[in-house]
């Protein structure tokens, strides 16, 4: 067992496209210039895998982890690669996932966008990989569709997994006492969020930013995808063209679930507000309450809001809190205007694990510098801050409690443990799924990967 592994190898498949580009890129490019002949070292259902897909995959890790070549990682590497294809052909088998050719081309454009930014340009990568961006696009979109398609349907698996709190106490007492990490100094916190006011001068300019993009769109001037690429504002998806996919109703703002839900297939919606800025969409797919669409937002220029109102309801709030006993807790849900936390009575968390103990060390500037002179209990005045999402607001900070440097501990950091835990479930079950999986599809290993694996076993 892996303890408090952060790199895991059956993990891979869930690693983006662009890495494996990146690893196809590599093989081609070794496979031209030593000029060597390719040899099948697996066989999976009709597909074969070559030896420079897995050297590329391997160079690939090598370069993404810093870390030597081994015998062990190609065999990883392969299996890997077995893997993934026992996927793509279960994945296809499965009617209930359907892949689309919108899907195919976001996910195509933005991975060779990021290639190329690497490698230096459009030009730079047609020269390494020899071909014109067209042709790499035609000679990879079935890969990356079985990608998408693979991912999706373990996706379905990982889905139903769950770590129960007996999970959680099992694993924690497996591990060895000196194999648990020493942990920094961490806090707990709430806040209570207030935005600043939109005035009519910045309403207007981004009205007017939006309706010219949407008027060209319509006119077939330019894309949707690649306006979003170049004008919106919305961090999640610019790159990806506006694209969400899956997406359901109960997860966006109300304001945009009203437009989403009763805008007709294909057609671009008009120019809605919510507390982002401004948007329009194009729904692609609707499913019961689940959505596929592209959107463009542009925020409001926050050089031209009204700071004034936010700090001023702050103030009154934190008044309420420390001179007449209101509660916190009932005040956010109330008052705060970020969402992540107020229906949490304000309670901050770690938006990728859920976990409530944070590190101060990753803690941004303007939160470590107010949480100098606050002890557990204390209310902070209003202070400006840049929100998840990218926007400016302002907030005050209750300090909850603080949390020294600890070995780590079953009660403190439960969080923390669980997600550990449920990593080495879903290993297991993984790896058990694999295994019924592959024995309804033909495999066959051959060549020098034959010798590897026997000599493993």
């Amino acid at each position: 067992m892996r303890y408090f592994s952060y790199r895991r190898l059956h993990l891979w498949g869930r690693s983006s496209c662009l890495a494996l580009l990146l690893f196809f890129v590599t093989a081609q490019v070794q496979a031209q210039q030593e000029r060597i002949l390719d040899e099948i070292v697996a066989v999976v259902g009709n597909y074969i895998i070559l030896q420079s897909e897995v050297d590329g995959f391997v160079m690939g890790v090598m370069n993404q982890q810093g870390v030597p070549y081994s015998e062990d990682m190609w065999k990883s590497s392969l299996e890997h690669l077995i893997e993934q294809q026992v996927l793509v052909i279960h994945a296809k088998r499965d009617t209930n996932l359907v892949v689309s050719d919108m899907q195919v081309d976001q996910m195509m454009d933005t991975q060779i966008d990021q290639l190329e930014a690497r490698v230096g340009g459009q030009a730079a990568l047609e020269e390494l990989y020899g071909q014109s961006i067209l042709e790499v696009k035609a000679d990879m979109r079935e890969e990356f569709r079985d990608r998408i398609l693979a991912d999706d349907f373990r996706r379905q698996k990982l889905t139903g997994i769950k770590a129960t709190p007996t999970d959680v106490q099992n694993w924690f007492e497996q591990v060895p006492t000196d194999s648990l990490p020493t942990l920094p100094d961490m806090v707990r916190l709430s806040h209570i969020v207030r935005m600043p006011l939109v005035t009519d001068a910045a309403r207007d300019e981004a009205q007017e930013i939006i309706s010219t993009i949407r008027d060209s769109v319509i006119a077939g001037v330019i894309t949707m995808e690649e306006m979003a690429q170049l004008f919106s504002d919305d961090p999640g998806s610019a790159q990806t063209g506006g694209l969400y996919e899956d997406m359901g109703l109960g997860e966006v703002v109300p304001e945009f679930a009203a437009v989403a839900s009763r805008s007709p297939i294909g057609i671009y919606s008009h120019i809605f507000e919510t507390e982002f800025g401004l948007h329009f969409l194009r729904v692609n797919e609707r499913r019961g309450d689940r959505i596929d669409y592209n959107h463009i937002l542009i925020a409001f220029d926050d050089r031209k809001v009204d700071d004034a109102p936010a700090i001023e309801r702050l103030e009154l709030l934190r008044d309420s809190i420390l001179t007449k006993g209101a509660s916190f807790e009932v005040l956010a849900r109330e008052e705060s205007e970020e969402d992540l936390s107020k229906s949490r009575g304000g309670r901050v968390t770690d938006p990728s694990t859920g976990e409530k103990n944070l590190f101060i060390e990753a803690l941004g500037g303007s939160w470590q510098r107010v949480l100098i002179d606050l002890e557990p209990g204390d209310l902070s005045e209003p202070f400006e801050v840049e929100l998840l999402d990218g926007r400016r607001a302002y907030h005050i900070v209750r300090l909850d409690a603080r949390i020294e440097e600890h070995r780590v501990d079953i009660v403190t950091d439960y969080e923390l443990i669980e997600s550990r835990a449920l990593l080495d479930k879903q290993s297991l079950v993984t790896q058990e799924w694999f295994s019924e999986l592959k024995k309804s599809v033909y495999i066959d290993i051959r060549g020098k990967a034959k010798a590897l694996f026997l000599a493993g076993n």
